[in-house]
C-alpha cells in the first residue's frame, strides 16, 4: 500500500492496511495504556488481531519494568500477551551492552531495579540504584568514590536522580574509554486523565550537559529496538506496522525501518504536530509523519470485528 502520507484511517482503508501486515507493533503509553489504565477499547483491538492471526509485539521505552512485569501488567489489564512479546528499554539496554558493546565490567546505573534485574539476567553487575545523599562539601564531590570496574554509565527513567547521582555519573564519564547509554530521550511519560510527568529524556539531557558527552541511545527511534524484535522472530519490514502516539520516536521508528506507521491521539503528539512536519519542507522531519492517524486505535474494531 501506498498513498498520501498522514491519512485518516477509516472505512475500507483499515481492511487494506491489516490485511497487508503480517505483525503489528504497538508502544505501550499513550497508545494501549495511560498509566493503570488500559485505553478503551484497546485490549478488543489486540486480541482480535491475535485471533486473527497477526504477530503482536509490545514495544516500550519506558525502563521502569522488565519483560516479565509488562506480561503481568498486559495479563492483568485483560490482554492476551506473553513475556516474549515484551520488548522494554531495560532489556534492550541488556542485550545491547551485552551482544554490541560485550561489556567487560560493571555499570554505573542511573535507573530502576528493573534495569538491574534485566542487566542481572545477562550477567552485568550494577551499582548505582536508589538514592545516592549529599556528604562533605562541594570541595570533596569532584574526588567522590568511584568503582574502579565500572565500565559504562547507563541512564534510564531514575526516580532517585539526584545531584549526587549526576555528579557520580560525570566522574566516570571523564574517563575516555566509559561508554555513554541512554534508553530514550522521551520528554513526556504520558498518564490517565491526559497528565504527564518529566521522562528519562530529561535526565538524559542533564547528564549530557555536564559530561559534554552524547550517549548512545538504545530505545525508540533507534533501529536497535525493531533489530531486536526482527531477529527474534524473523519479521519482514515491510509486512510490520508500527503503531505509536509519539512522532520523534514510535513514527520515527518506524520511517527508518521501513515500516508502515499508524498514529494514534491518545498519547504524546498532536494531529498538528504532525501535520507541520509534513508541511515543513525539512527532509529530517519527514520521518515523524505517519502514513495513517486514528484518534483512538478502538478506531481498528469495526473492521476486525467484521
Amino acid at each position: 500500500m501506498s498513498g498520501p502520507k498522514c491519512t485518516r484511517l477509516s472505512g475500507a482503508l483499515v481492511k487494506q492496511l491489516l490485511d497487508s501486515v503480517d505483525s503489528v507493533l504497538f508502544d505501550c503509553d499513550g497508545v494501549i495504556w495511560r498509566g493503570d489504565q488500559a485505553v478503551p477499547g484497546a485490549v478488543q483491538v489486540v486480541n482480535l488481531l491475535k485471533k486473527k492471526g497477526k504477530r503482536v509485539v509490545f514495544i516500550t521505552n519506558n525502563s521502569t519494568k522488565t519483560r516479565r512485569m509488562y506480561g503481568d501488567k498486559l495479563t492483568s489489564l485483560g490482554f492476551k500477551a506473553t513475556v516474549d512479546e515484551v520488548f522494554g528499554t531495560a532489556y534492550c539496554c541488556a542485550m545491547y551492552l551485552k551482544t554490541v558493546c560485550k561489556l567487560e565490567g560493571k555499570v554505573y546505573l542511573l535507573g530502576s531495579n528493573a534495569m538491574k534485574d534485566e542487566l542481572a539476567e545477562v550477567g552485568i553487575q550494577q551499582t548505582g540504584v536508589g538514592p545516592d545523599h549529599i556528604t562533605g562539601k562541594p570541595g570533596d564531590w569532584a574526588n567522590v568514590a568511584l568503582d574502579p570496574d565500572v565500565k559504562a554509565v547507563v541512564v534510564g527513567f531514575d526516580e532517585h536522580f539526584s545531584y549526587m547521582k549526576l555528579n557520580r555519573a560525570f566522574q566516570y564519564l571523564t574517563r575516555p574509554d566509559c561508554l555513554f547509554v541512554g534508553t530514550n530521550r522521551d520528554a513526556r511519560l504520558p498518564l490517565e486523565g491526559g497528565k504527564a510527568v518529566p521522562g528519562t529524556g530529561c535526565l538524559v539531557k542533564v547528564v549530557e550537559t555536564a559530561a559534554q558527552r552524547e550517549a548512545q541511545m538504545v530505545g525508540k527511534p533507534n533501529r536497535f529496538m525493531f533489530d531486536c524484535v526482527a531477529s527474534r522472530f524473523g519479521l519482514d519490514p515491510g509486512r510490520c506496522l508500527m503503531v505509536g502516539d509519539n512522532l520523534s520516536t514510535d513514527i520515527m521508528l518506524g520511517s527508518t525501518c521501513g515500516l508502515k506507521t499508524l498514529f494514534t491521539l491518545t498519547g504524546v503528539n498532536t494531529l498538528e504536530e504532525a501535520e507541520a512536519h509534513l508541511n515543513s519542507g525539512c527532509e529530517d522531519r519527514q520521518g515523524m509523519v505517519p502514513d495513517y492517524y486514528v484518534e483512538s486505535i478502538a478506531e481498528l474494531l469495526p473492521a476486525l470485528q467484521g
